[in-house]
């Protein structure tokens, strides 16, 4: 690859967990591992002091989750890392608050290493990594955050932007949303990005989460 390095922290108090991630990372060209921590409150401290493009972050750690060291970080930092939160089961309740809390992600600590390389690539390009189904699965077991009332972003959303934001619940990219709605992919971007904004989402997972919190999406 060419252009600077993806700059990776690795968070997780396990030190088998964060060599091998470690290992699997430094074997590919265009990957840096630049720091590690082993608790959630070291976590922070090193990605303010490093300022990696991604964070690999285990959800349960000492001092303070992954959860919690996630909501920091975004909060504090102006120009924040994407993270990706790092679990053993995919249903796991601390996914999905991860994910609330702003995670771009998350990736089974059971993923094979062509899954955790491209999770890296991926979200460094500024998209989100997505599993629809667990994320439905995951909005299911947590139906009780839904308001009474839907938010004032659900009547804003024009038609096409509806559709989008149903295509994006579904797992879509851009280019497949354009090619599912016969558009160019330009306009596609522009739609994501309507869709975004009026949700008030960081990304491609806030904005489904939303979808799903505020019952505009159903689950049945």
């Amino acid at each position: 690859m060419s252009g600077a390095p993806v700059r990776v922290v690795l968070a997780d108090d396990e030190r088998m967990v964060r060599t091998a991630l470690r290992v699997i990372l430094e074997a590919e060209e265009g990957i840096e591992v630049v720091g590690e921590a082993t608790t959630g409150a070291e976590a922070v401290s090193v990605v303010r002091e490093l300022r990696p493009d991604v964070v690999l972050m285990d959800v349960r750690m000492p001092e303070i989750d992954g959860i919690r060291a996630t909501e920091q970080i975004l909060a504090t930092l102006e120009d924040p890392p994407r993270i990706v939160v790092v679990t053993t089961f995919e249903n796991d309740a601390y996914v999905y608050d991860a994910l609330h809390a702003g995670a771009a992600g998350f990736l089974l600590k059971r993923a094979a290493a062509e899954e955790l390389v491209q999770a890296v690539r991926l979200v460094a390009c500024g998209d989100s990594l997505l599993y629809p189904a667990a994320v439905r699965t995951l909005a299911a077991e947590h139906a009780a955050r839904r308001p009474a009332k839907a938010p004032a972003w659900v009547a804003r959303l024009t038609e096409r932007e509806a559709d989008v934001l149903r295509l994006m619940a579904a797992g879509l990219t851009n280019a497949e949303i354009a090619g599912r709605l016969s558009v160019g992919p330009a306009t596609a971007k522009t739609h994501v990005a309507a869709v975004l904004a009026k949700t008030g989402a960081r990304d491609r997972t806030q904005a489904v989460i939303a979808a799903y919190e505020s019952g505009f999406i159903t689950l049945g």
